[in-house]
């Protein structure tokens, strides 16, 4: 089952309505990653909402915009690098990466800050928190693949890559969850949940397959964990 998310995720984001494949499909999460800030500082005026917490959503949501720009000229995801139709890329930026927009709407659409379960103050700090350490994990995941595999190909089990198989998935995870945090609503929760379970999982499970080719696959697995250290 997981598979087959996996096979049509990729016909749908690479090869959707067929046809030429005029750009890559890096371009299109660039462009919902530059635009993010641009929503929203719109939807902060558009429903006039200057609270602390849309500030740091903006600063968070849309700062991550910039770091994941800055990562992809230091040290692009070969990935991305595919071309798609136009279908192909439409369907990327509709079924995943507008629904990260919503995250904004829903935060900034309300004209109260959400009811917390901890004191605002509190509650900011765990989601500033949450985002560094997950953008930390992802960019170092990303730098060390990226540098590693242009001297050799192989496995990679050192580094952060060491007791986690995953850490880039984690970071994204890390990072997500900490908007869905400020958000505080049940479509944040929903939205986020498809898009791990429907999208990051069936990846991980892809990726290890194509790791388990290697030679000290199975040391490795034994040692490391899937998302966390020894879990």
């Amino acid at each position: 089952m997981l598979m087959f998310l996996k096979r049509l995720a990729d016909h749908l984001t690479t090869d959707f309505l067929g046809g030429p494949k005029p750009w890559k499909l890096a371009w299109v999460i660039n462009f919902q990653k530059a635009g993010t800030l641009w929503v929203v500082l719109a939807l902060m005026f558009y429903f006039q909402n200057h609270s602390t917490v849309a500030y740091v959503y903006l600063a968070l949501h849309g700062g991550y915009g910039l770091v994941w720009l800055l990562k992809d000229l230091a040290f692009p995801d070969a990935s991305w690098q595919r071309r798609v139709t136009i279908g192909g890329g439409l369907m990327a930026f509709i079924g995943v990466l507008f629904w990260y927009w919503v995250l904004a709407w829903l935060l900034i659409s309300q004209p109260q800050t959400p009811a917390y379960p901890l004191a605002e103050p509190i509650w900011l700090a765990i989601c500033i928190t949450l985002c560094l350490l997950g953008c930390v994990i992802m960019i170092a995941a990303d730098a060390q693949k990226y540098h590693t595999l242009r001297l050799q190909a192989g496995l990679i089990a050192d580094g952060i890559h060491k007791y986690i198989r995953h850490p880039n998935y984690l970071g994204e995870i890390m990072i997500y969850g900490a908007f869905g945090l400020l958000v505080w609503h049940w479509a944040a929760a929903l939205i986020l949940g498809a898009v791990w379970l429907l999208v990051f999982v069936p990846n991980m499970v892809a990726k290890e397959q194509s790791l388990s080719r290697h030679p000290g696959w199975a040391d490795y697995k034994k040692r490391s964990g899937w998302l966390l250290p020894f879990l």
